[in-house]
């Protein structure tokens, strides 16, 4: 029995109680939620469901406990329902009941975990949107790794998710960017405010190598702007790169200079002048976004006319509203912290709800480690580590894996050594082990004539099964929080939890006979939890964007 059937369970039994007249009439819940005890020794599930709804029938907890107690041991698959305390229900499932998981998971197959919380919901998710000045650093690249996960969970429950980038190709960092390429062309030192590093002297040679014209004899400013141009289109297209390498492809590049030649911006600020919240101070435009809880009022127009940066946030926003987003998810570095009061404002500002329509979330930085001593400096980059570099160290699945399987809101150290290992102290080996296993047992039962011919899972007895069936029970809700919560890094923990059941199961329980003995039910229907393990390892993995290997 899965949680969702137990849940229809529980409402039935409601609905019974109302028919019958044991209850007031009143609405019905479409679910309940059902959970594992904390305590197995309590039973399979639990559920606090009669304290959530006593009030709604009129009568206390534990009296509504008790009467669904009493409904619930008539169900099919249940063998005993006990209260606790105020009103808890534990629920214990026979043997074939609770076994009968293996085979749902292996005819759901990629569809077992995916649920429907956020369907119809149309979401715009923007993350990395780092500057073309340089090559990706190891702080995008953290958000590549969350960001791509967190769509492919938002897109496991429903939702049309748009991965969108944000290209800064508009602004002072650009200038400097040209500037630098052009200081190096010329062989001169970097410019006091500019870049540095290997990759600078690469840019500038490839874009005197593919340019006809000899740039270098043009004027400086002609020079600058030919450089800006052929520059930062090879370095986006580097990135480009080097994002779909690590298995991140985008749906939208957005750029930002379109914003103001399109006049976006000027349409933005129309809009909010309409709704009265732009006014004139000081020969400058305002925004007036303490109305909305920020701590100061901001200037949108500078005196001397040119648009302050956050002209360009309002224009973007309403952009991406006006394309459909009623979902619109910020994923920003955690210099960006500052940026949430007055975000939230603008949403505010344009009749939005903040933390609905907008929502921003705030990653912390990583630090890399090898031999004990902070990694700080790239090759080629020169001041920061890069995405290159990490995946250069411990390859693409390791390096998404460790970026993903932590809390976005804390600092992030990376052991590159230990990442490295082919150990189960390196967690992505640990589960990418666990699921080769699967397919060696699923391959050896082949070969000693072990198949799927027959299921019976009343044979499915020992502890460790009951705790694996347990595990595998609770991927849809797994899945379903982490989306919700826009926290990819559950789904790690959870599969490494799976990988250490399984592992315990296989050390226990045989899928194969021993040597010439016969092939009995038992085998057959070990082989079902077998494969149900491994599925939900390749699913769980795949929602990481790592692979799920069947040889080690």
């Amino acid at each position: 029995m899965t949680p969702e059937a137990l849940s229809d369970a529980i409402v039935r039994t409601l609905a019974a109680l109302v028919a019958e007249g044991k209850l007031a009439a009143a609405e019905l819940p479409e679910s309940v939620v059902v959970e594992r005890p904390r305590n197995r020794e309590h039973g399979d599930w639990a559920t606090n469901v009669a304290m959530q709804l006593a009030g709604r029938f009129g009568v206390k907890p534990r009296e509504l406990a008790d009467a669904l107690a009493v409904g619930l041991t008539k169900v099919e698959g249940i063998t005993k329902v006990d209260v606790a305390g105020p009103g808890f229900i534990n629920i214990t499932l026979d043997a074939a009941s609770a076994g009968e998981l293996a085979r749902t998971i292996v005819e759901a197959g990629e569809a077992y975990g995916r649920g429907t919380d956020l369907a119809g919901v149309k979401a715009n998710l923007e993350f990395v949107s780092a500057n073309p000045t340089g090559p990706m650093h190891i702080g995008g690249t953290r958000w590549a790794a969350v960001g791509d996960s967190l769509a492919r969970m938002l897109q496991a429950q429903g939702a049309e998710v748009t991965r969108e980038y944000y290209f800064n190709d508009h602004g002072a960092q650009i200038d400097r960017f040209a500037r630098s390429l052009l200081a190096a062309a010329r062989k001169e030192p970097a410019p006091e405010d500019g870049y540095a590093g290997a990759y600078i002297d690469e840019i500038a040679q490839r874009v005197l190598d593919e340019t006809a014209e000899d740039i270098l004899a043009l004027g400086d400013e002609l020079a600058q702007e030919k450089f800006r141009a052929a520059g930062v289109e090879l370095m986006f297209a580097e990135i480009k790169q080097s994002l779909h390498d690590f298995g991140v492809d985008f749906d939208v590049f957005f750029h930002e200079n379109s914003l103001y030649e399109s006049g976006a911006v000027e349409k933005a600020l129309d809009k909010l002048d309409s709704l009265g919240h732009i006014y004139q101070a000081d020969g400058a435009t305002w925004l007036r976004t303490t109305s909305f809880g920020d701590e100061k009022d901001r200037v949108v127009i500078k005196a001397d006319g040119d648009h302050a940066y956050i002209a360009g946030d309002l224009a973007y926003y309403l952009d991406k509203r006006s394309r459909g987003f009623e979902r619109c998810i910020y994923m920003l570095g955690a210099d960006h912290h500052g940026y949430i009061g007055r975000m939230m404002a603008m949403c505010a500002a344009f009749g939005d709800e903040p933390g609905v329509n907008l929502e921003i979330l705030i990653g912390q930085m990583v630090n890399l480690v090898r031999d004990g001593q902070p990694v700080r400096m790239s090759k080629r980059a020169g001041t920061v580590v890069t995405m290159e570099d990490l995946v250069g160290y411990v390859g693409v699945d390791a390096a998404r894996y460790a970026l993903t399987r932590s809390a976005i809101s804390s600092s992030l150290d990376i052991d590159l050594e230990q990442l490295a290992k082919k150990t189960n102290d390196n967690p992505v080996f640990y589960v990418q082990y666990a699921h080769a296993r699967t397919k060696q047992v699923a391959n050896n039962a082949a070969s000693l004539g072990v198949d799927l011919s027959s299921f019976d899972p009343a044979l499915l007895t020992h502890e460790t099964e009951s705790e694996l069936l347990a595990k595998l029970s609770e991927l849809p809700r797994i899945v379903a929080g982490a989306a919700a919560e826009r926290e990819p890094h559950r789904v790690a923990r959870f599969i490494e939890e799976v990988a250490g059941s399984y592992h315990r199961w296989y050390d226990n329980c045989r899928v194969t006979p021993l040597s010439g003995g016969d092939v009995e039910p038992v085998h057959r229907t070990r082989l079902w939890l077998n494969n149900a393990a491994g599925q939900v390892l390749r699913n769980g993995l795949a929602l990481l964007g790592v692979s799920a290997p069947e040889r080690m």
